[in-house]
């Protein structure tokens, strides 16, 4: 059976419901971000991801970078219900093969999502520092 029978994943930034992306980041715990803001960023980035079922956005990433360097996955938002389905695997394969060619492609993993990324082959890196923005960054990385 094929894991993904009623989930369709596109690139098509033109057709996203922002609304529900951001409807996305509240019901994994992210906040309240705004659906312009969350366009504006994804217009920015060089490649997105979108995962669909039955036409309703349940999940997307996107990367950010320089162009030859550095590149960076982010955004790997997928809803709870349709977790632990390969959705997330999926779309991180997709943003990882497009980012060949540059000499290092990171990402930052959500707190207690760090076997989701090693079962994906990525590597946790100890040298890694963040300069807190709000007062859950700095609990979340104590």
């Amino acid at each position: 059976m094929n894991p993904f029978m009623n989930i369709e994943f596109n690139s098509n930034i033109e057709t996203v419901n922002w609304q529900r992306a951001s409807e996305l980041f509240s019901l994994v715990g992210w906040g309240i971000r705004n659906p312009k803001e969350i366009q504006s960023a994804f217009e920015k980035s060089s490649f997105v991801r979108f995962a669909y079922s039955n036409n309703v956005l349940v999940g997307f990433g996107r990367t950010v970078d320089d162009g030859k360097y550095y590149a960076l996955i982010v955004d790997l938002v997928i809803h709870p219900e349709f977790q632990s389905k390969g959705i997330g695997a999926n779309i991180l394969l997709y943003l990882k093969n497009s980012l060949e060619g540059y000499a290092f492609t990171t990402l930052t993993s959500a707190v207690g999502k760090e076997t989701f990324y090693e079962k994906q082959g990525w590597k946790k890196q100890v040298t890694s520092f963040i300069w807190p923005r709000s007062e859950k960054q700095s609990k979340d990385n104590t």
